[in-house]
């Protein structure tokens, strides 16, 4: 695989946690060093781990892997969205800091529904007979400096505009997940 192929699909990977982490970004009132941390080394080592399992696990669970991986990120990502959306409207307290996504079960689902397509990834470059080390390593990377990057954004945005961003965070992930639940089913 040459190496603008592998970078083109590191990126096209990593545009999905991008947005997850802008969300992020946005929910935080203060994004520091350990948040920056927790989101790109986790995002990051899924990005990268998913295509390796997805190569071990090569073309016999392809076919079942396919069949749901799509619906799989978009109940994960809509579940976190509504409880962004929850959570913000249902503040009583202005001034309370929103909730932490990174951290707990929400960092992991989080981390989980962005690289679910980096496992067909894994899949198809096992299918390819390429090696998965590098791939995985600069998959991974990429991932990694793109949320850091969607973070510090998002974070900049919130607070350019210091409203209820939360809901616009949540509003972004359930969008996220519709895209990746239609581009799967109706568009393919």
């Amino acid at each position: 695989m040459d190496t603008l192929t592998l970078i083109g699909i590191a990126v096209a990977l990593a545009m999905d946690a991008f947005a997850v982490a802008l969300a992020a970004g946005l929910t935080l009132a203060t994004v520091t060093y350990r948040h920056l941390f927790r989101f790109g080394f986790h995002f990051g080592l899924f990005q990268g781990m998913m295509p390796v399992l997805g190569w071990m696990a090569g073309v016999g669970l392809r076919h079942y892997m396919e069949a749901f991986s799509h619906w799989l990120a978009f109940v994960l990502l809509s579940l976190i969205g509504i409880k962004m959306l929850y959570d913000a409207l249902t503040d009583d307290d202005e001034d309370a800091e929103p909730k932490d996504p990174t951290r707990g079960v929400s960092l992991v689902m989080l981390s989980i529904a962005t690289s679910i397509d980096a496992l067909a990834v894994g899949f198809s470059l096992a299918l390819l007979g390429v090696s998965i080390w590098m791939p995985a390593l600069v998959i991974g990377v990429t991932a990694s400096v793109f949320t850091l990057g969607g973070m510090l954004l998002g974070q900049r945005i919130g607070t350019l505009w210091s409203s209820k961003v939360e809901c616009a965070g949540g509003l972004l992930l359930i969008a996220i997940g519709l895209k990746i639940l239609l581009e799967n089913t109706l568009f393919k």
